[in-house]
């Protein structure tokens, strides 16, 4: 720019920034002041750079040739007020390179004067997803995806209030045609929020776009899973409590319940239950991976594996212990009704006619093991005298 005492005219256009749709076309316009004819000027649009011009005027013809290659049949010097000395720039198919400063210069001579107009690009995202990942014991993981925007716009979750909730994690990404894509997750614990929207808004204009999800407490079935396994365990035990007891009955004659065996059982169940929920319970509080990290959902899936896979052993075991306990009950338990299936005398025959055998057999049947054995047969044997010793 020359000093102010040679300056002939000056060169105004817009002082707000100028919004290009991406792919639309742009106009930029720039004007003498005072107006005056402008044919026989040099007029100059450029970036950056006065030597790399976006489009050149020059001597009446425009000169194409000294356009920058990105610019080449992409622009257009619209000249209709060019005798009141006022040009329009238009540029077709706008795209991401082009936002950024425009310098307008009108060049007399030796006597120039600039102007220099802010283009920004916009682009909206058209397309927005939201993705849930499956539920866990935990809650659930929703992740929000959009392409095309730019500049890098604001993208937040919001709840049915319209308030903010913090994000899980939030990144974005650049295409090759610069365009921003974003990813934003929220990790939503059970029965935290009913209606989640993800919100998006270009800084430049204003535009938004949004779209929701409304998550059902049936989407948490979890809880479920737990009352279906507590039930299957419990149904489980029935049918062996209940064998026990027809067991009794069948060879005693009636279901004891000072014999009947639901207290190892009841025992045991509660002392898996115990064992397993405590172990669940210390690897659940014990942090090993941040929501944010990649392994968090590995880590929450394996938990609830190994839960199930607990409470299925838990199943077997009380199978396998009520199976054994049943058959080794009959086989070496040992006790005062035994001998009332083998002789059957009364204590009050016995005693009177036959005491050396009634002593053999109460002794054979409060033995254990191979003692058990050899002494009840002995005393067997002597019950077969008893019956004609009673009968003398």
């Amino acid at each position: 720019m020359q000093s102010p005492l040679l300056e002939a005219f000056t060169v105004t256009g817009l002082t707000r920034p100028v919004l290009a749709p991406l792919g639309g076309n742009l106009e930029l316009s720039c004007q003498l002041s005072p107006p005056q004819d402008a044919q026989h000027m040099e007029i100059r649009w450029f970036r950056n750079r006065y030597t790399q011009p976006v489009h050149l005027y020059r001597d009446g013809k425009d000169l194409h040739g000294e356009t920058i290659p990105k610019y080449v049949e992409r622009t257009e010097l619209l000249k209709d007020d060019i005798g009141e000395g006022k040009v329009t720039l238009r540029i077709f198919s706008v795209t991401v390179d082009d936002d950024g400063p425009y310098h307008c210069v009108f060049k007399d001579g030796e006597f120039y004067e600039e102007h220099i107009t802010e283009v920004r690009v916009t682009a909206i995202g058209s397309d927005i997803q939201i993705l849930m990942h499956p539920t866990n014991t935990k809650g659930v993981m929703l992740e929000c995806h959009s392409g095309g925007w730019f500049p890098l716009p604001l993208m937040e979750w919001r709840d049915s209030k319209g308030e903010v909730i913090p994000e899980t994690l939030k990144s974005h990404s650049q295409d090759g045609n610069k365009l921003f894509n974003m990813t934003m997750a929220l990790f939503i614990n059970i029965s935290s929020y009913q209606n989640v929207t993800c919100y998006l808004q270009n800084h430049q204009s204003h535009q938004e776009e949004s779209i929701s999800i409304i998550l059902s407490g049936e989407l948490f079935t979890w809880k479920s899973v737990w009352i279906w396994i507590l039930s299957m365990i419990t149904f489980m035990l029935i049918p062996f409590l209940m064998t026990s007891c027809a067991h009794q009955h069948l060879i005693q004659g009636s279901c004891s319940v000072r014999n009947y065996p639901w207290k190892g059982c009841a025992v045991a169940f509660m002392a898996s239950m115990v064992a397993i929920i405590g172990v669940i319970l210390t690897l659940c509080l014990k942090q090993r991976a941040l929501v944010s990290d990649s392994y968090f959902e590995l880590d929450t899936f394996w938990l609830e594996d190994i839960s199930v896979i607990f409470f299925v052993l838990i199943v077997f075991k009380i199978k396998f212990i009520s199976f054994t306990y049943f058959r080794l009950k009959g086989k070496y338990d040992g006790n005062g009704d035994c001998l009332k299936y083998l002789v059957h005398v009364t204590d009050a025959q016995m005693s009177r006619k036959c005491p050396s055998v009634l002593e053999d057999l109460w002794f054979g049947c409060n033995l254990k093991g191979s003692h058990y054995h050899r002494v009840l047969g002995k005393a067997t044997s002597k019950a077969s005298s008893a019956f004609s010793c009673v009968g003398n």
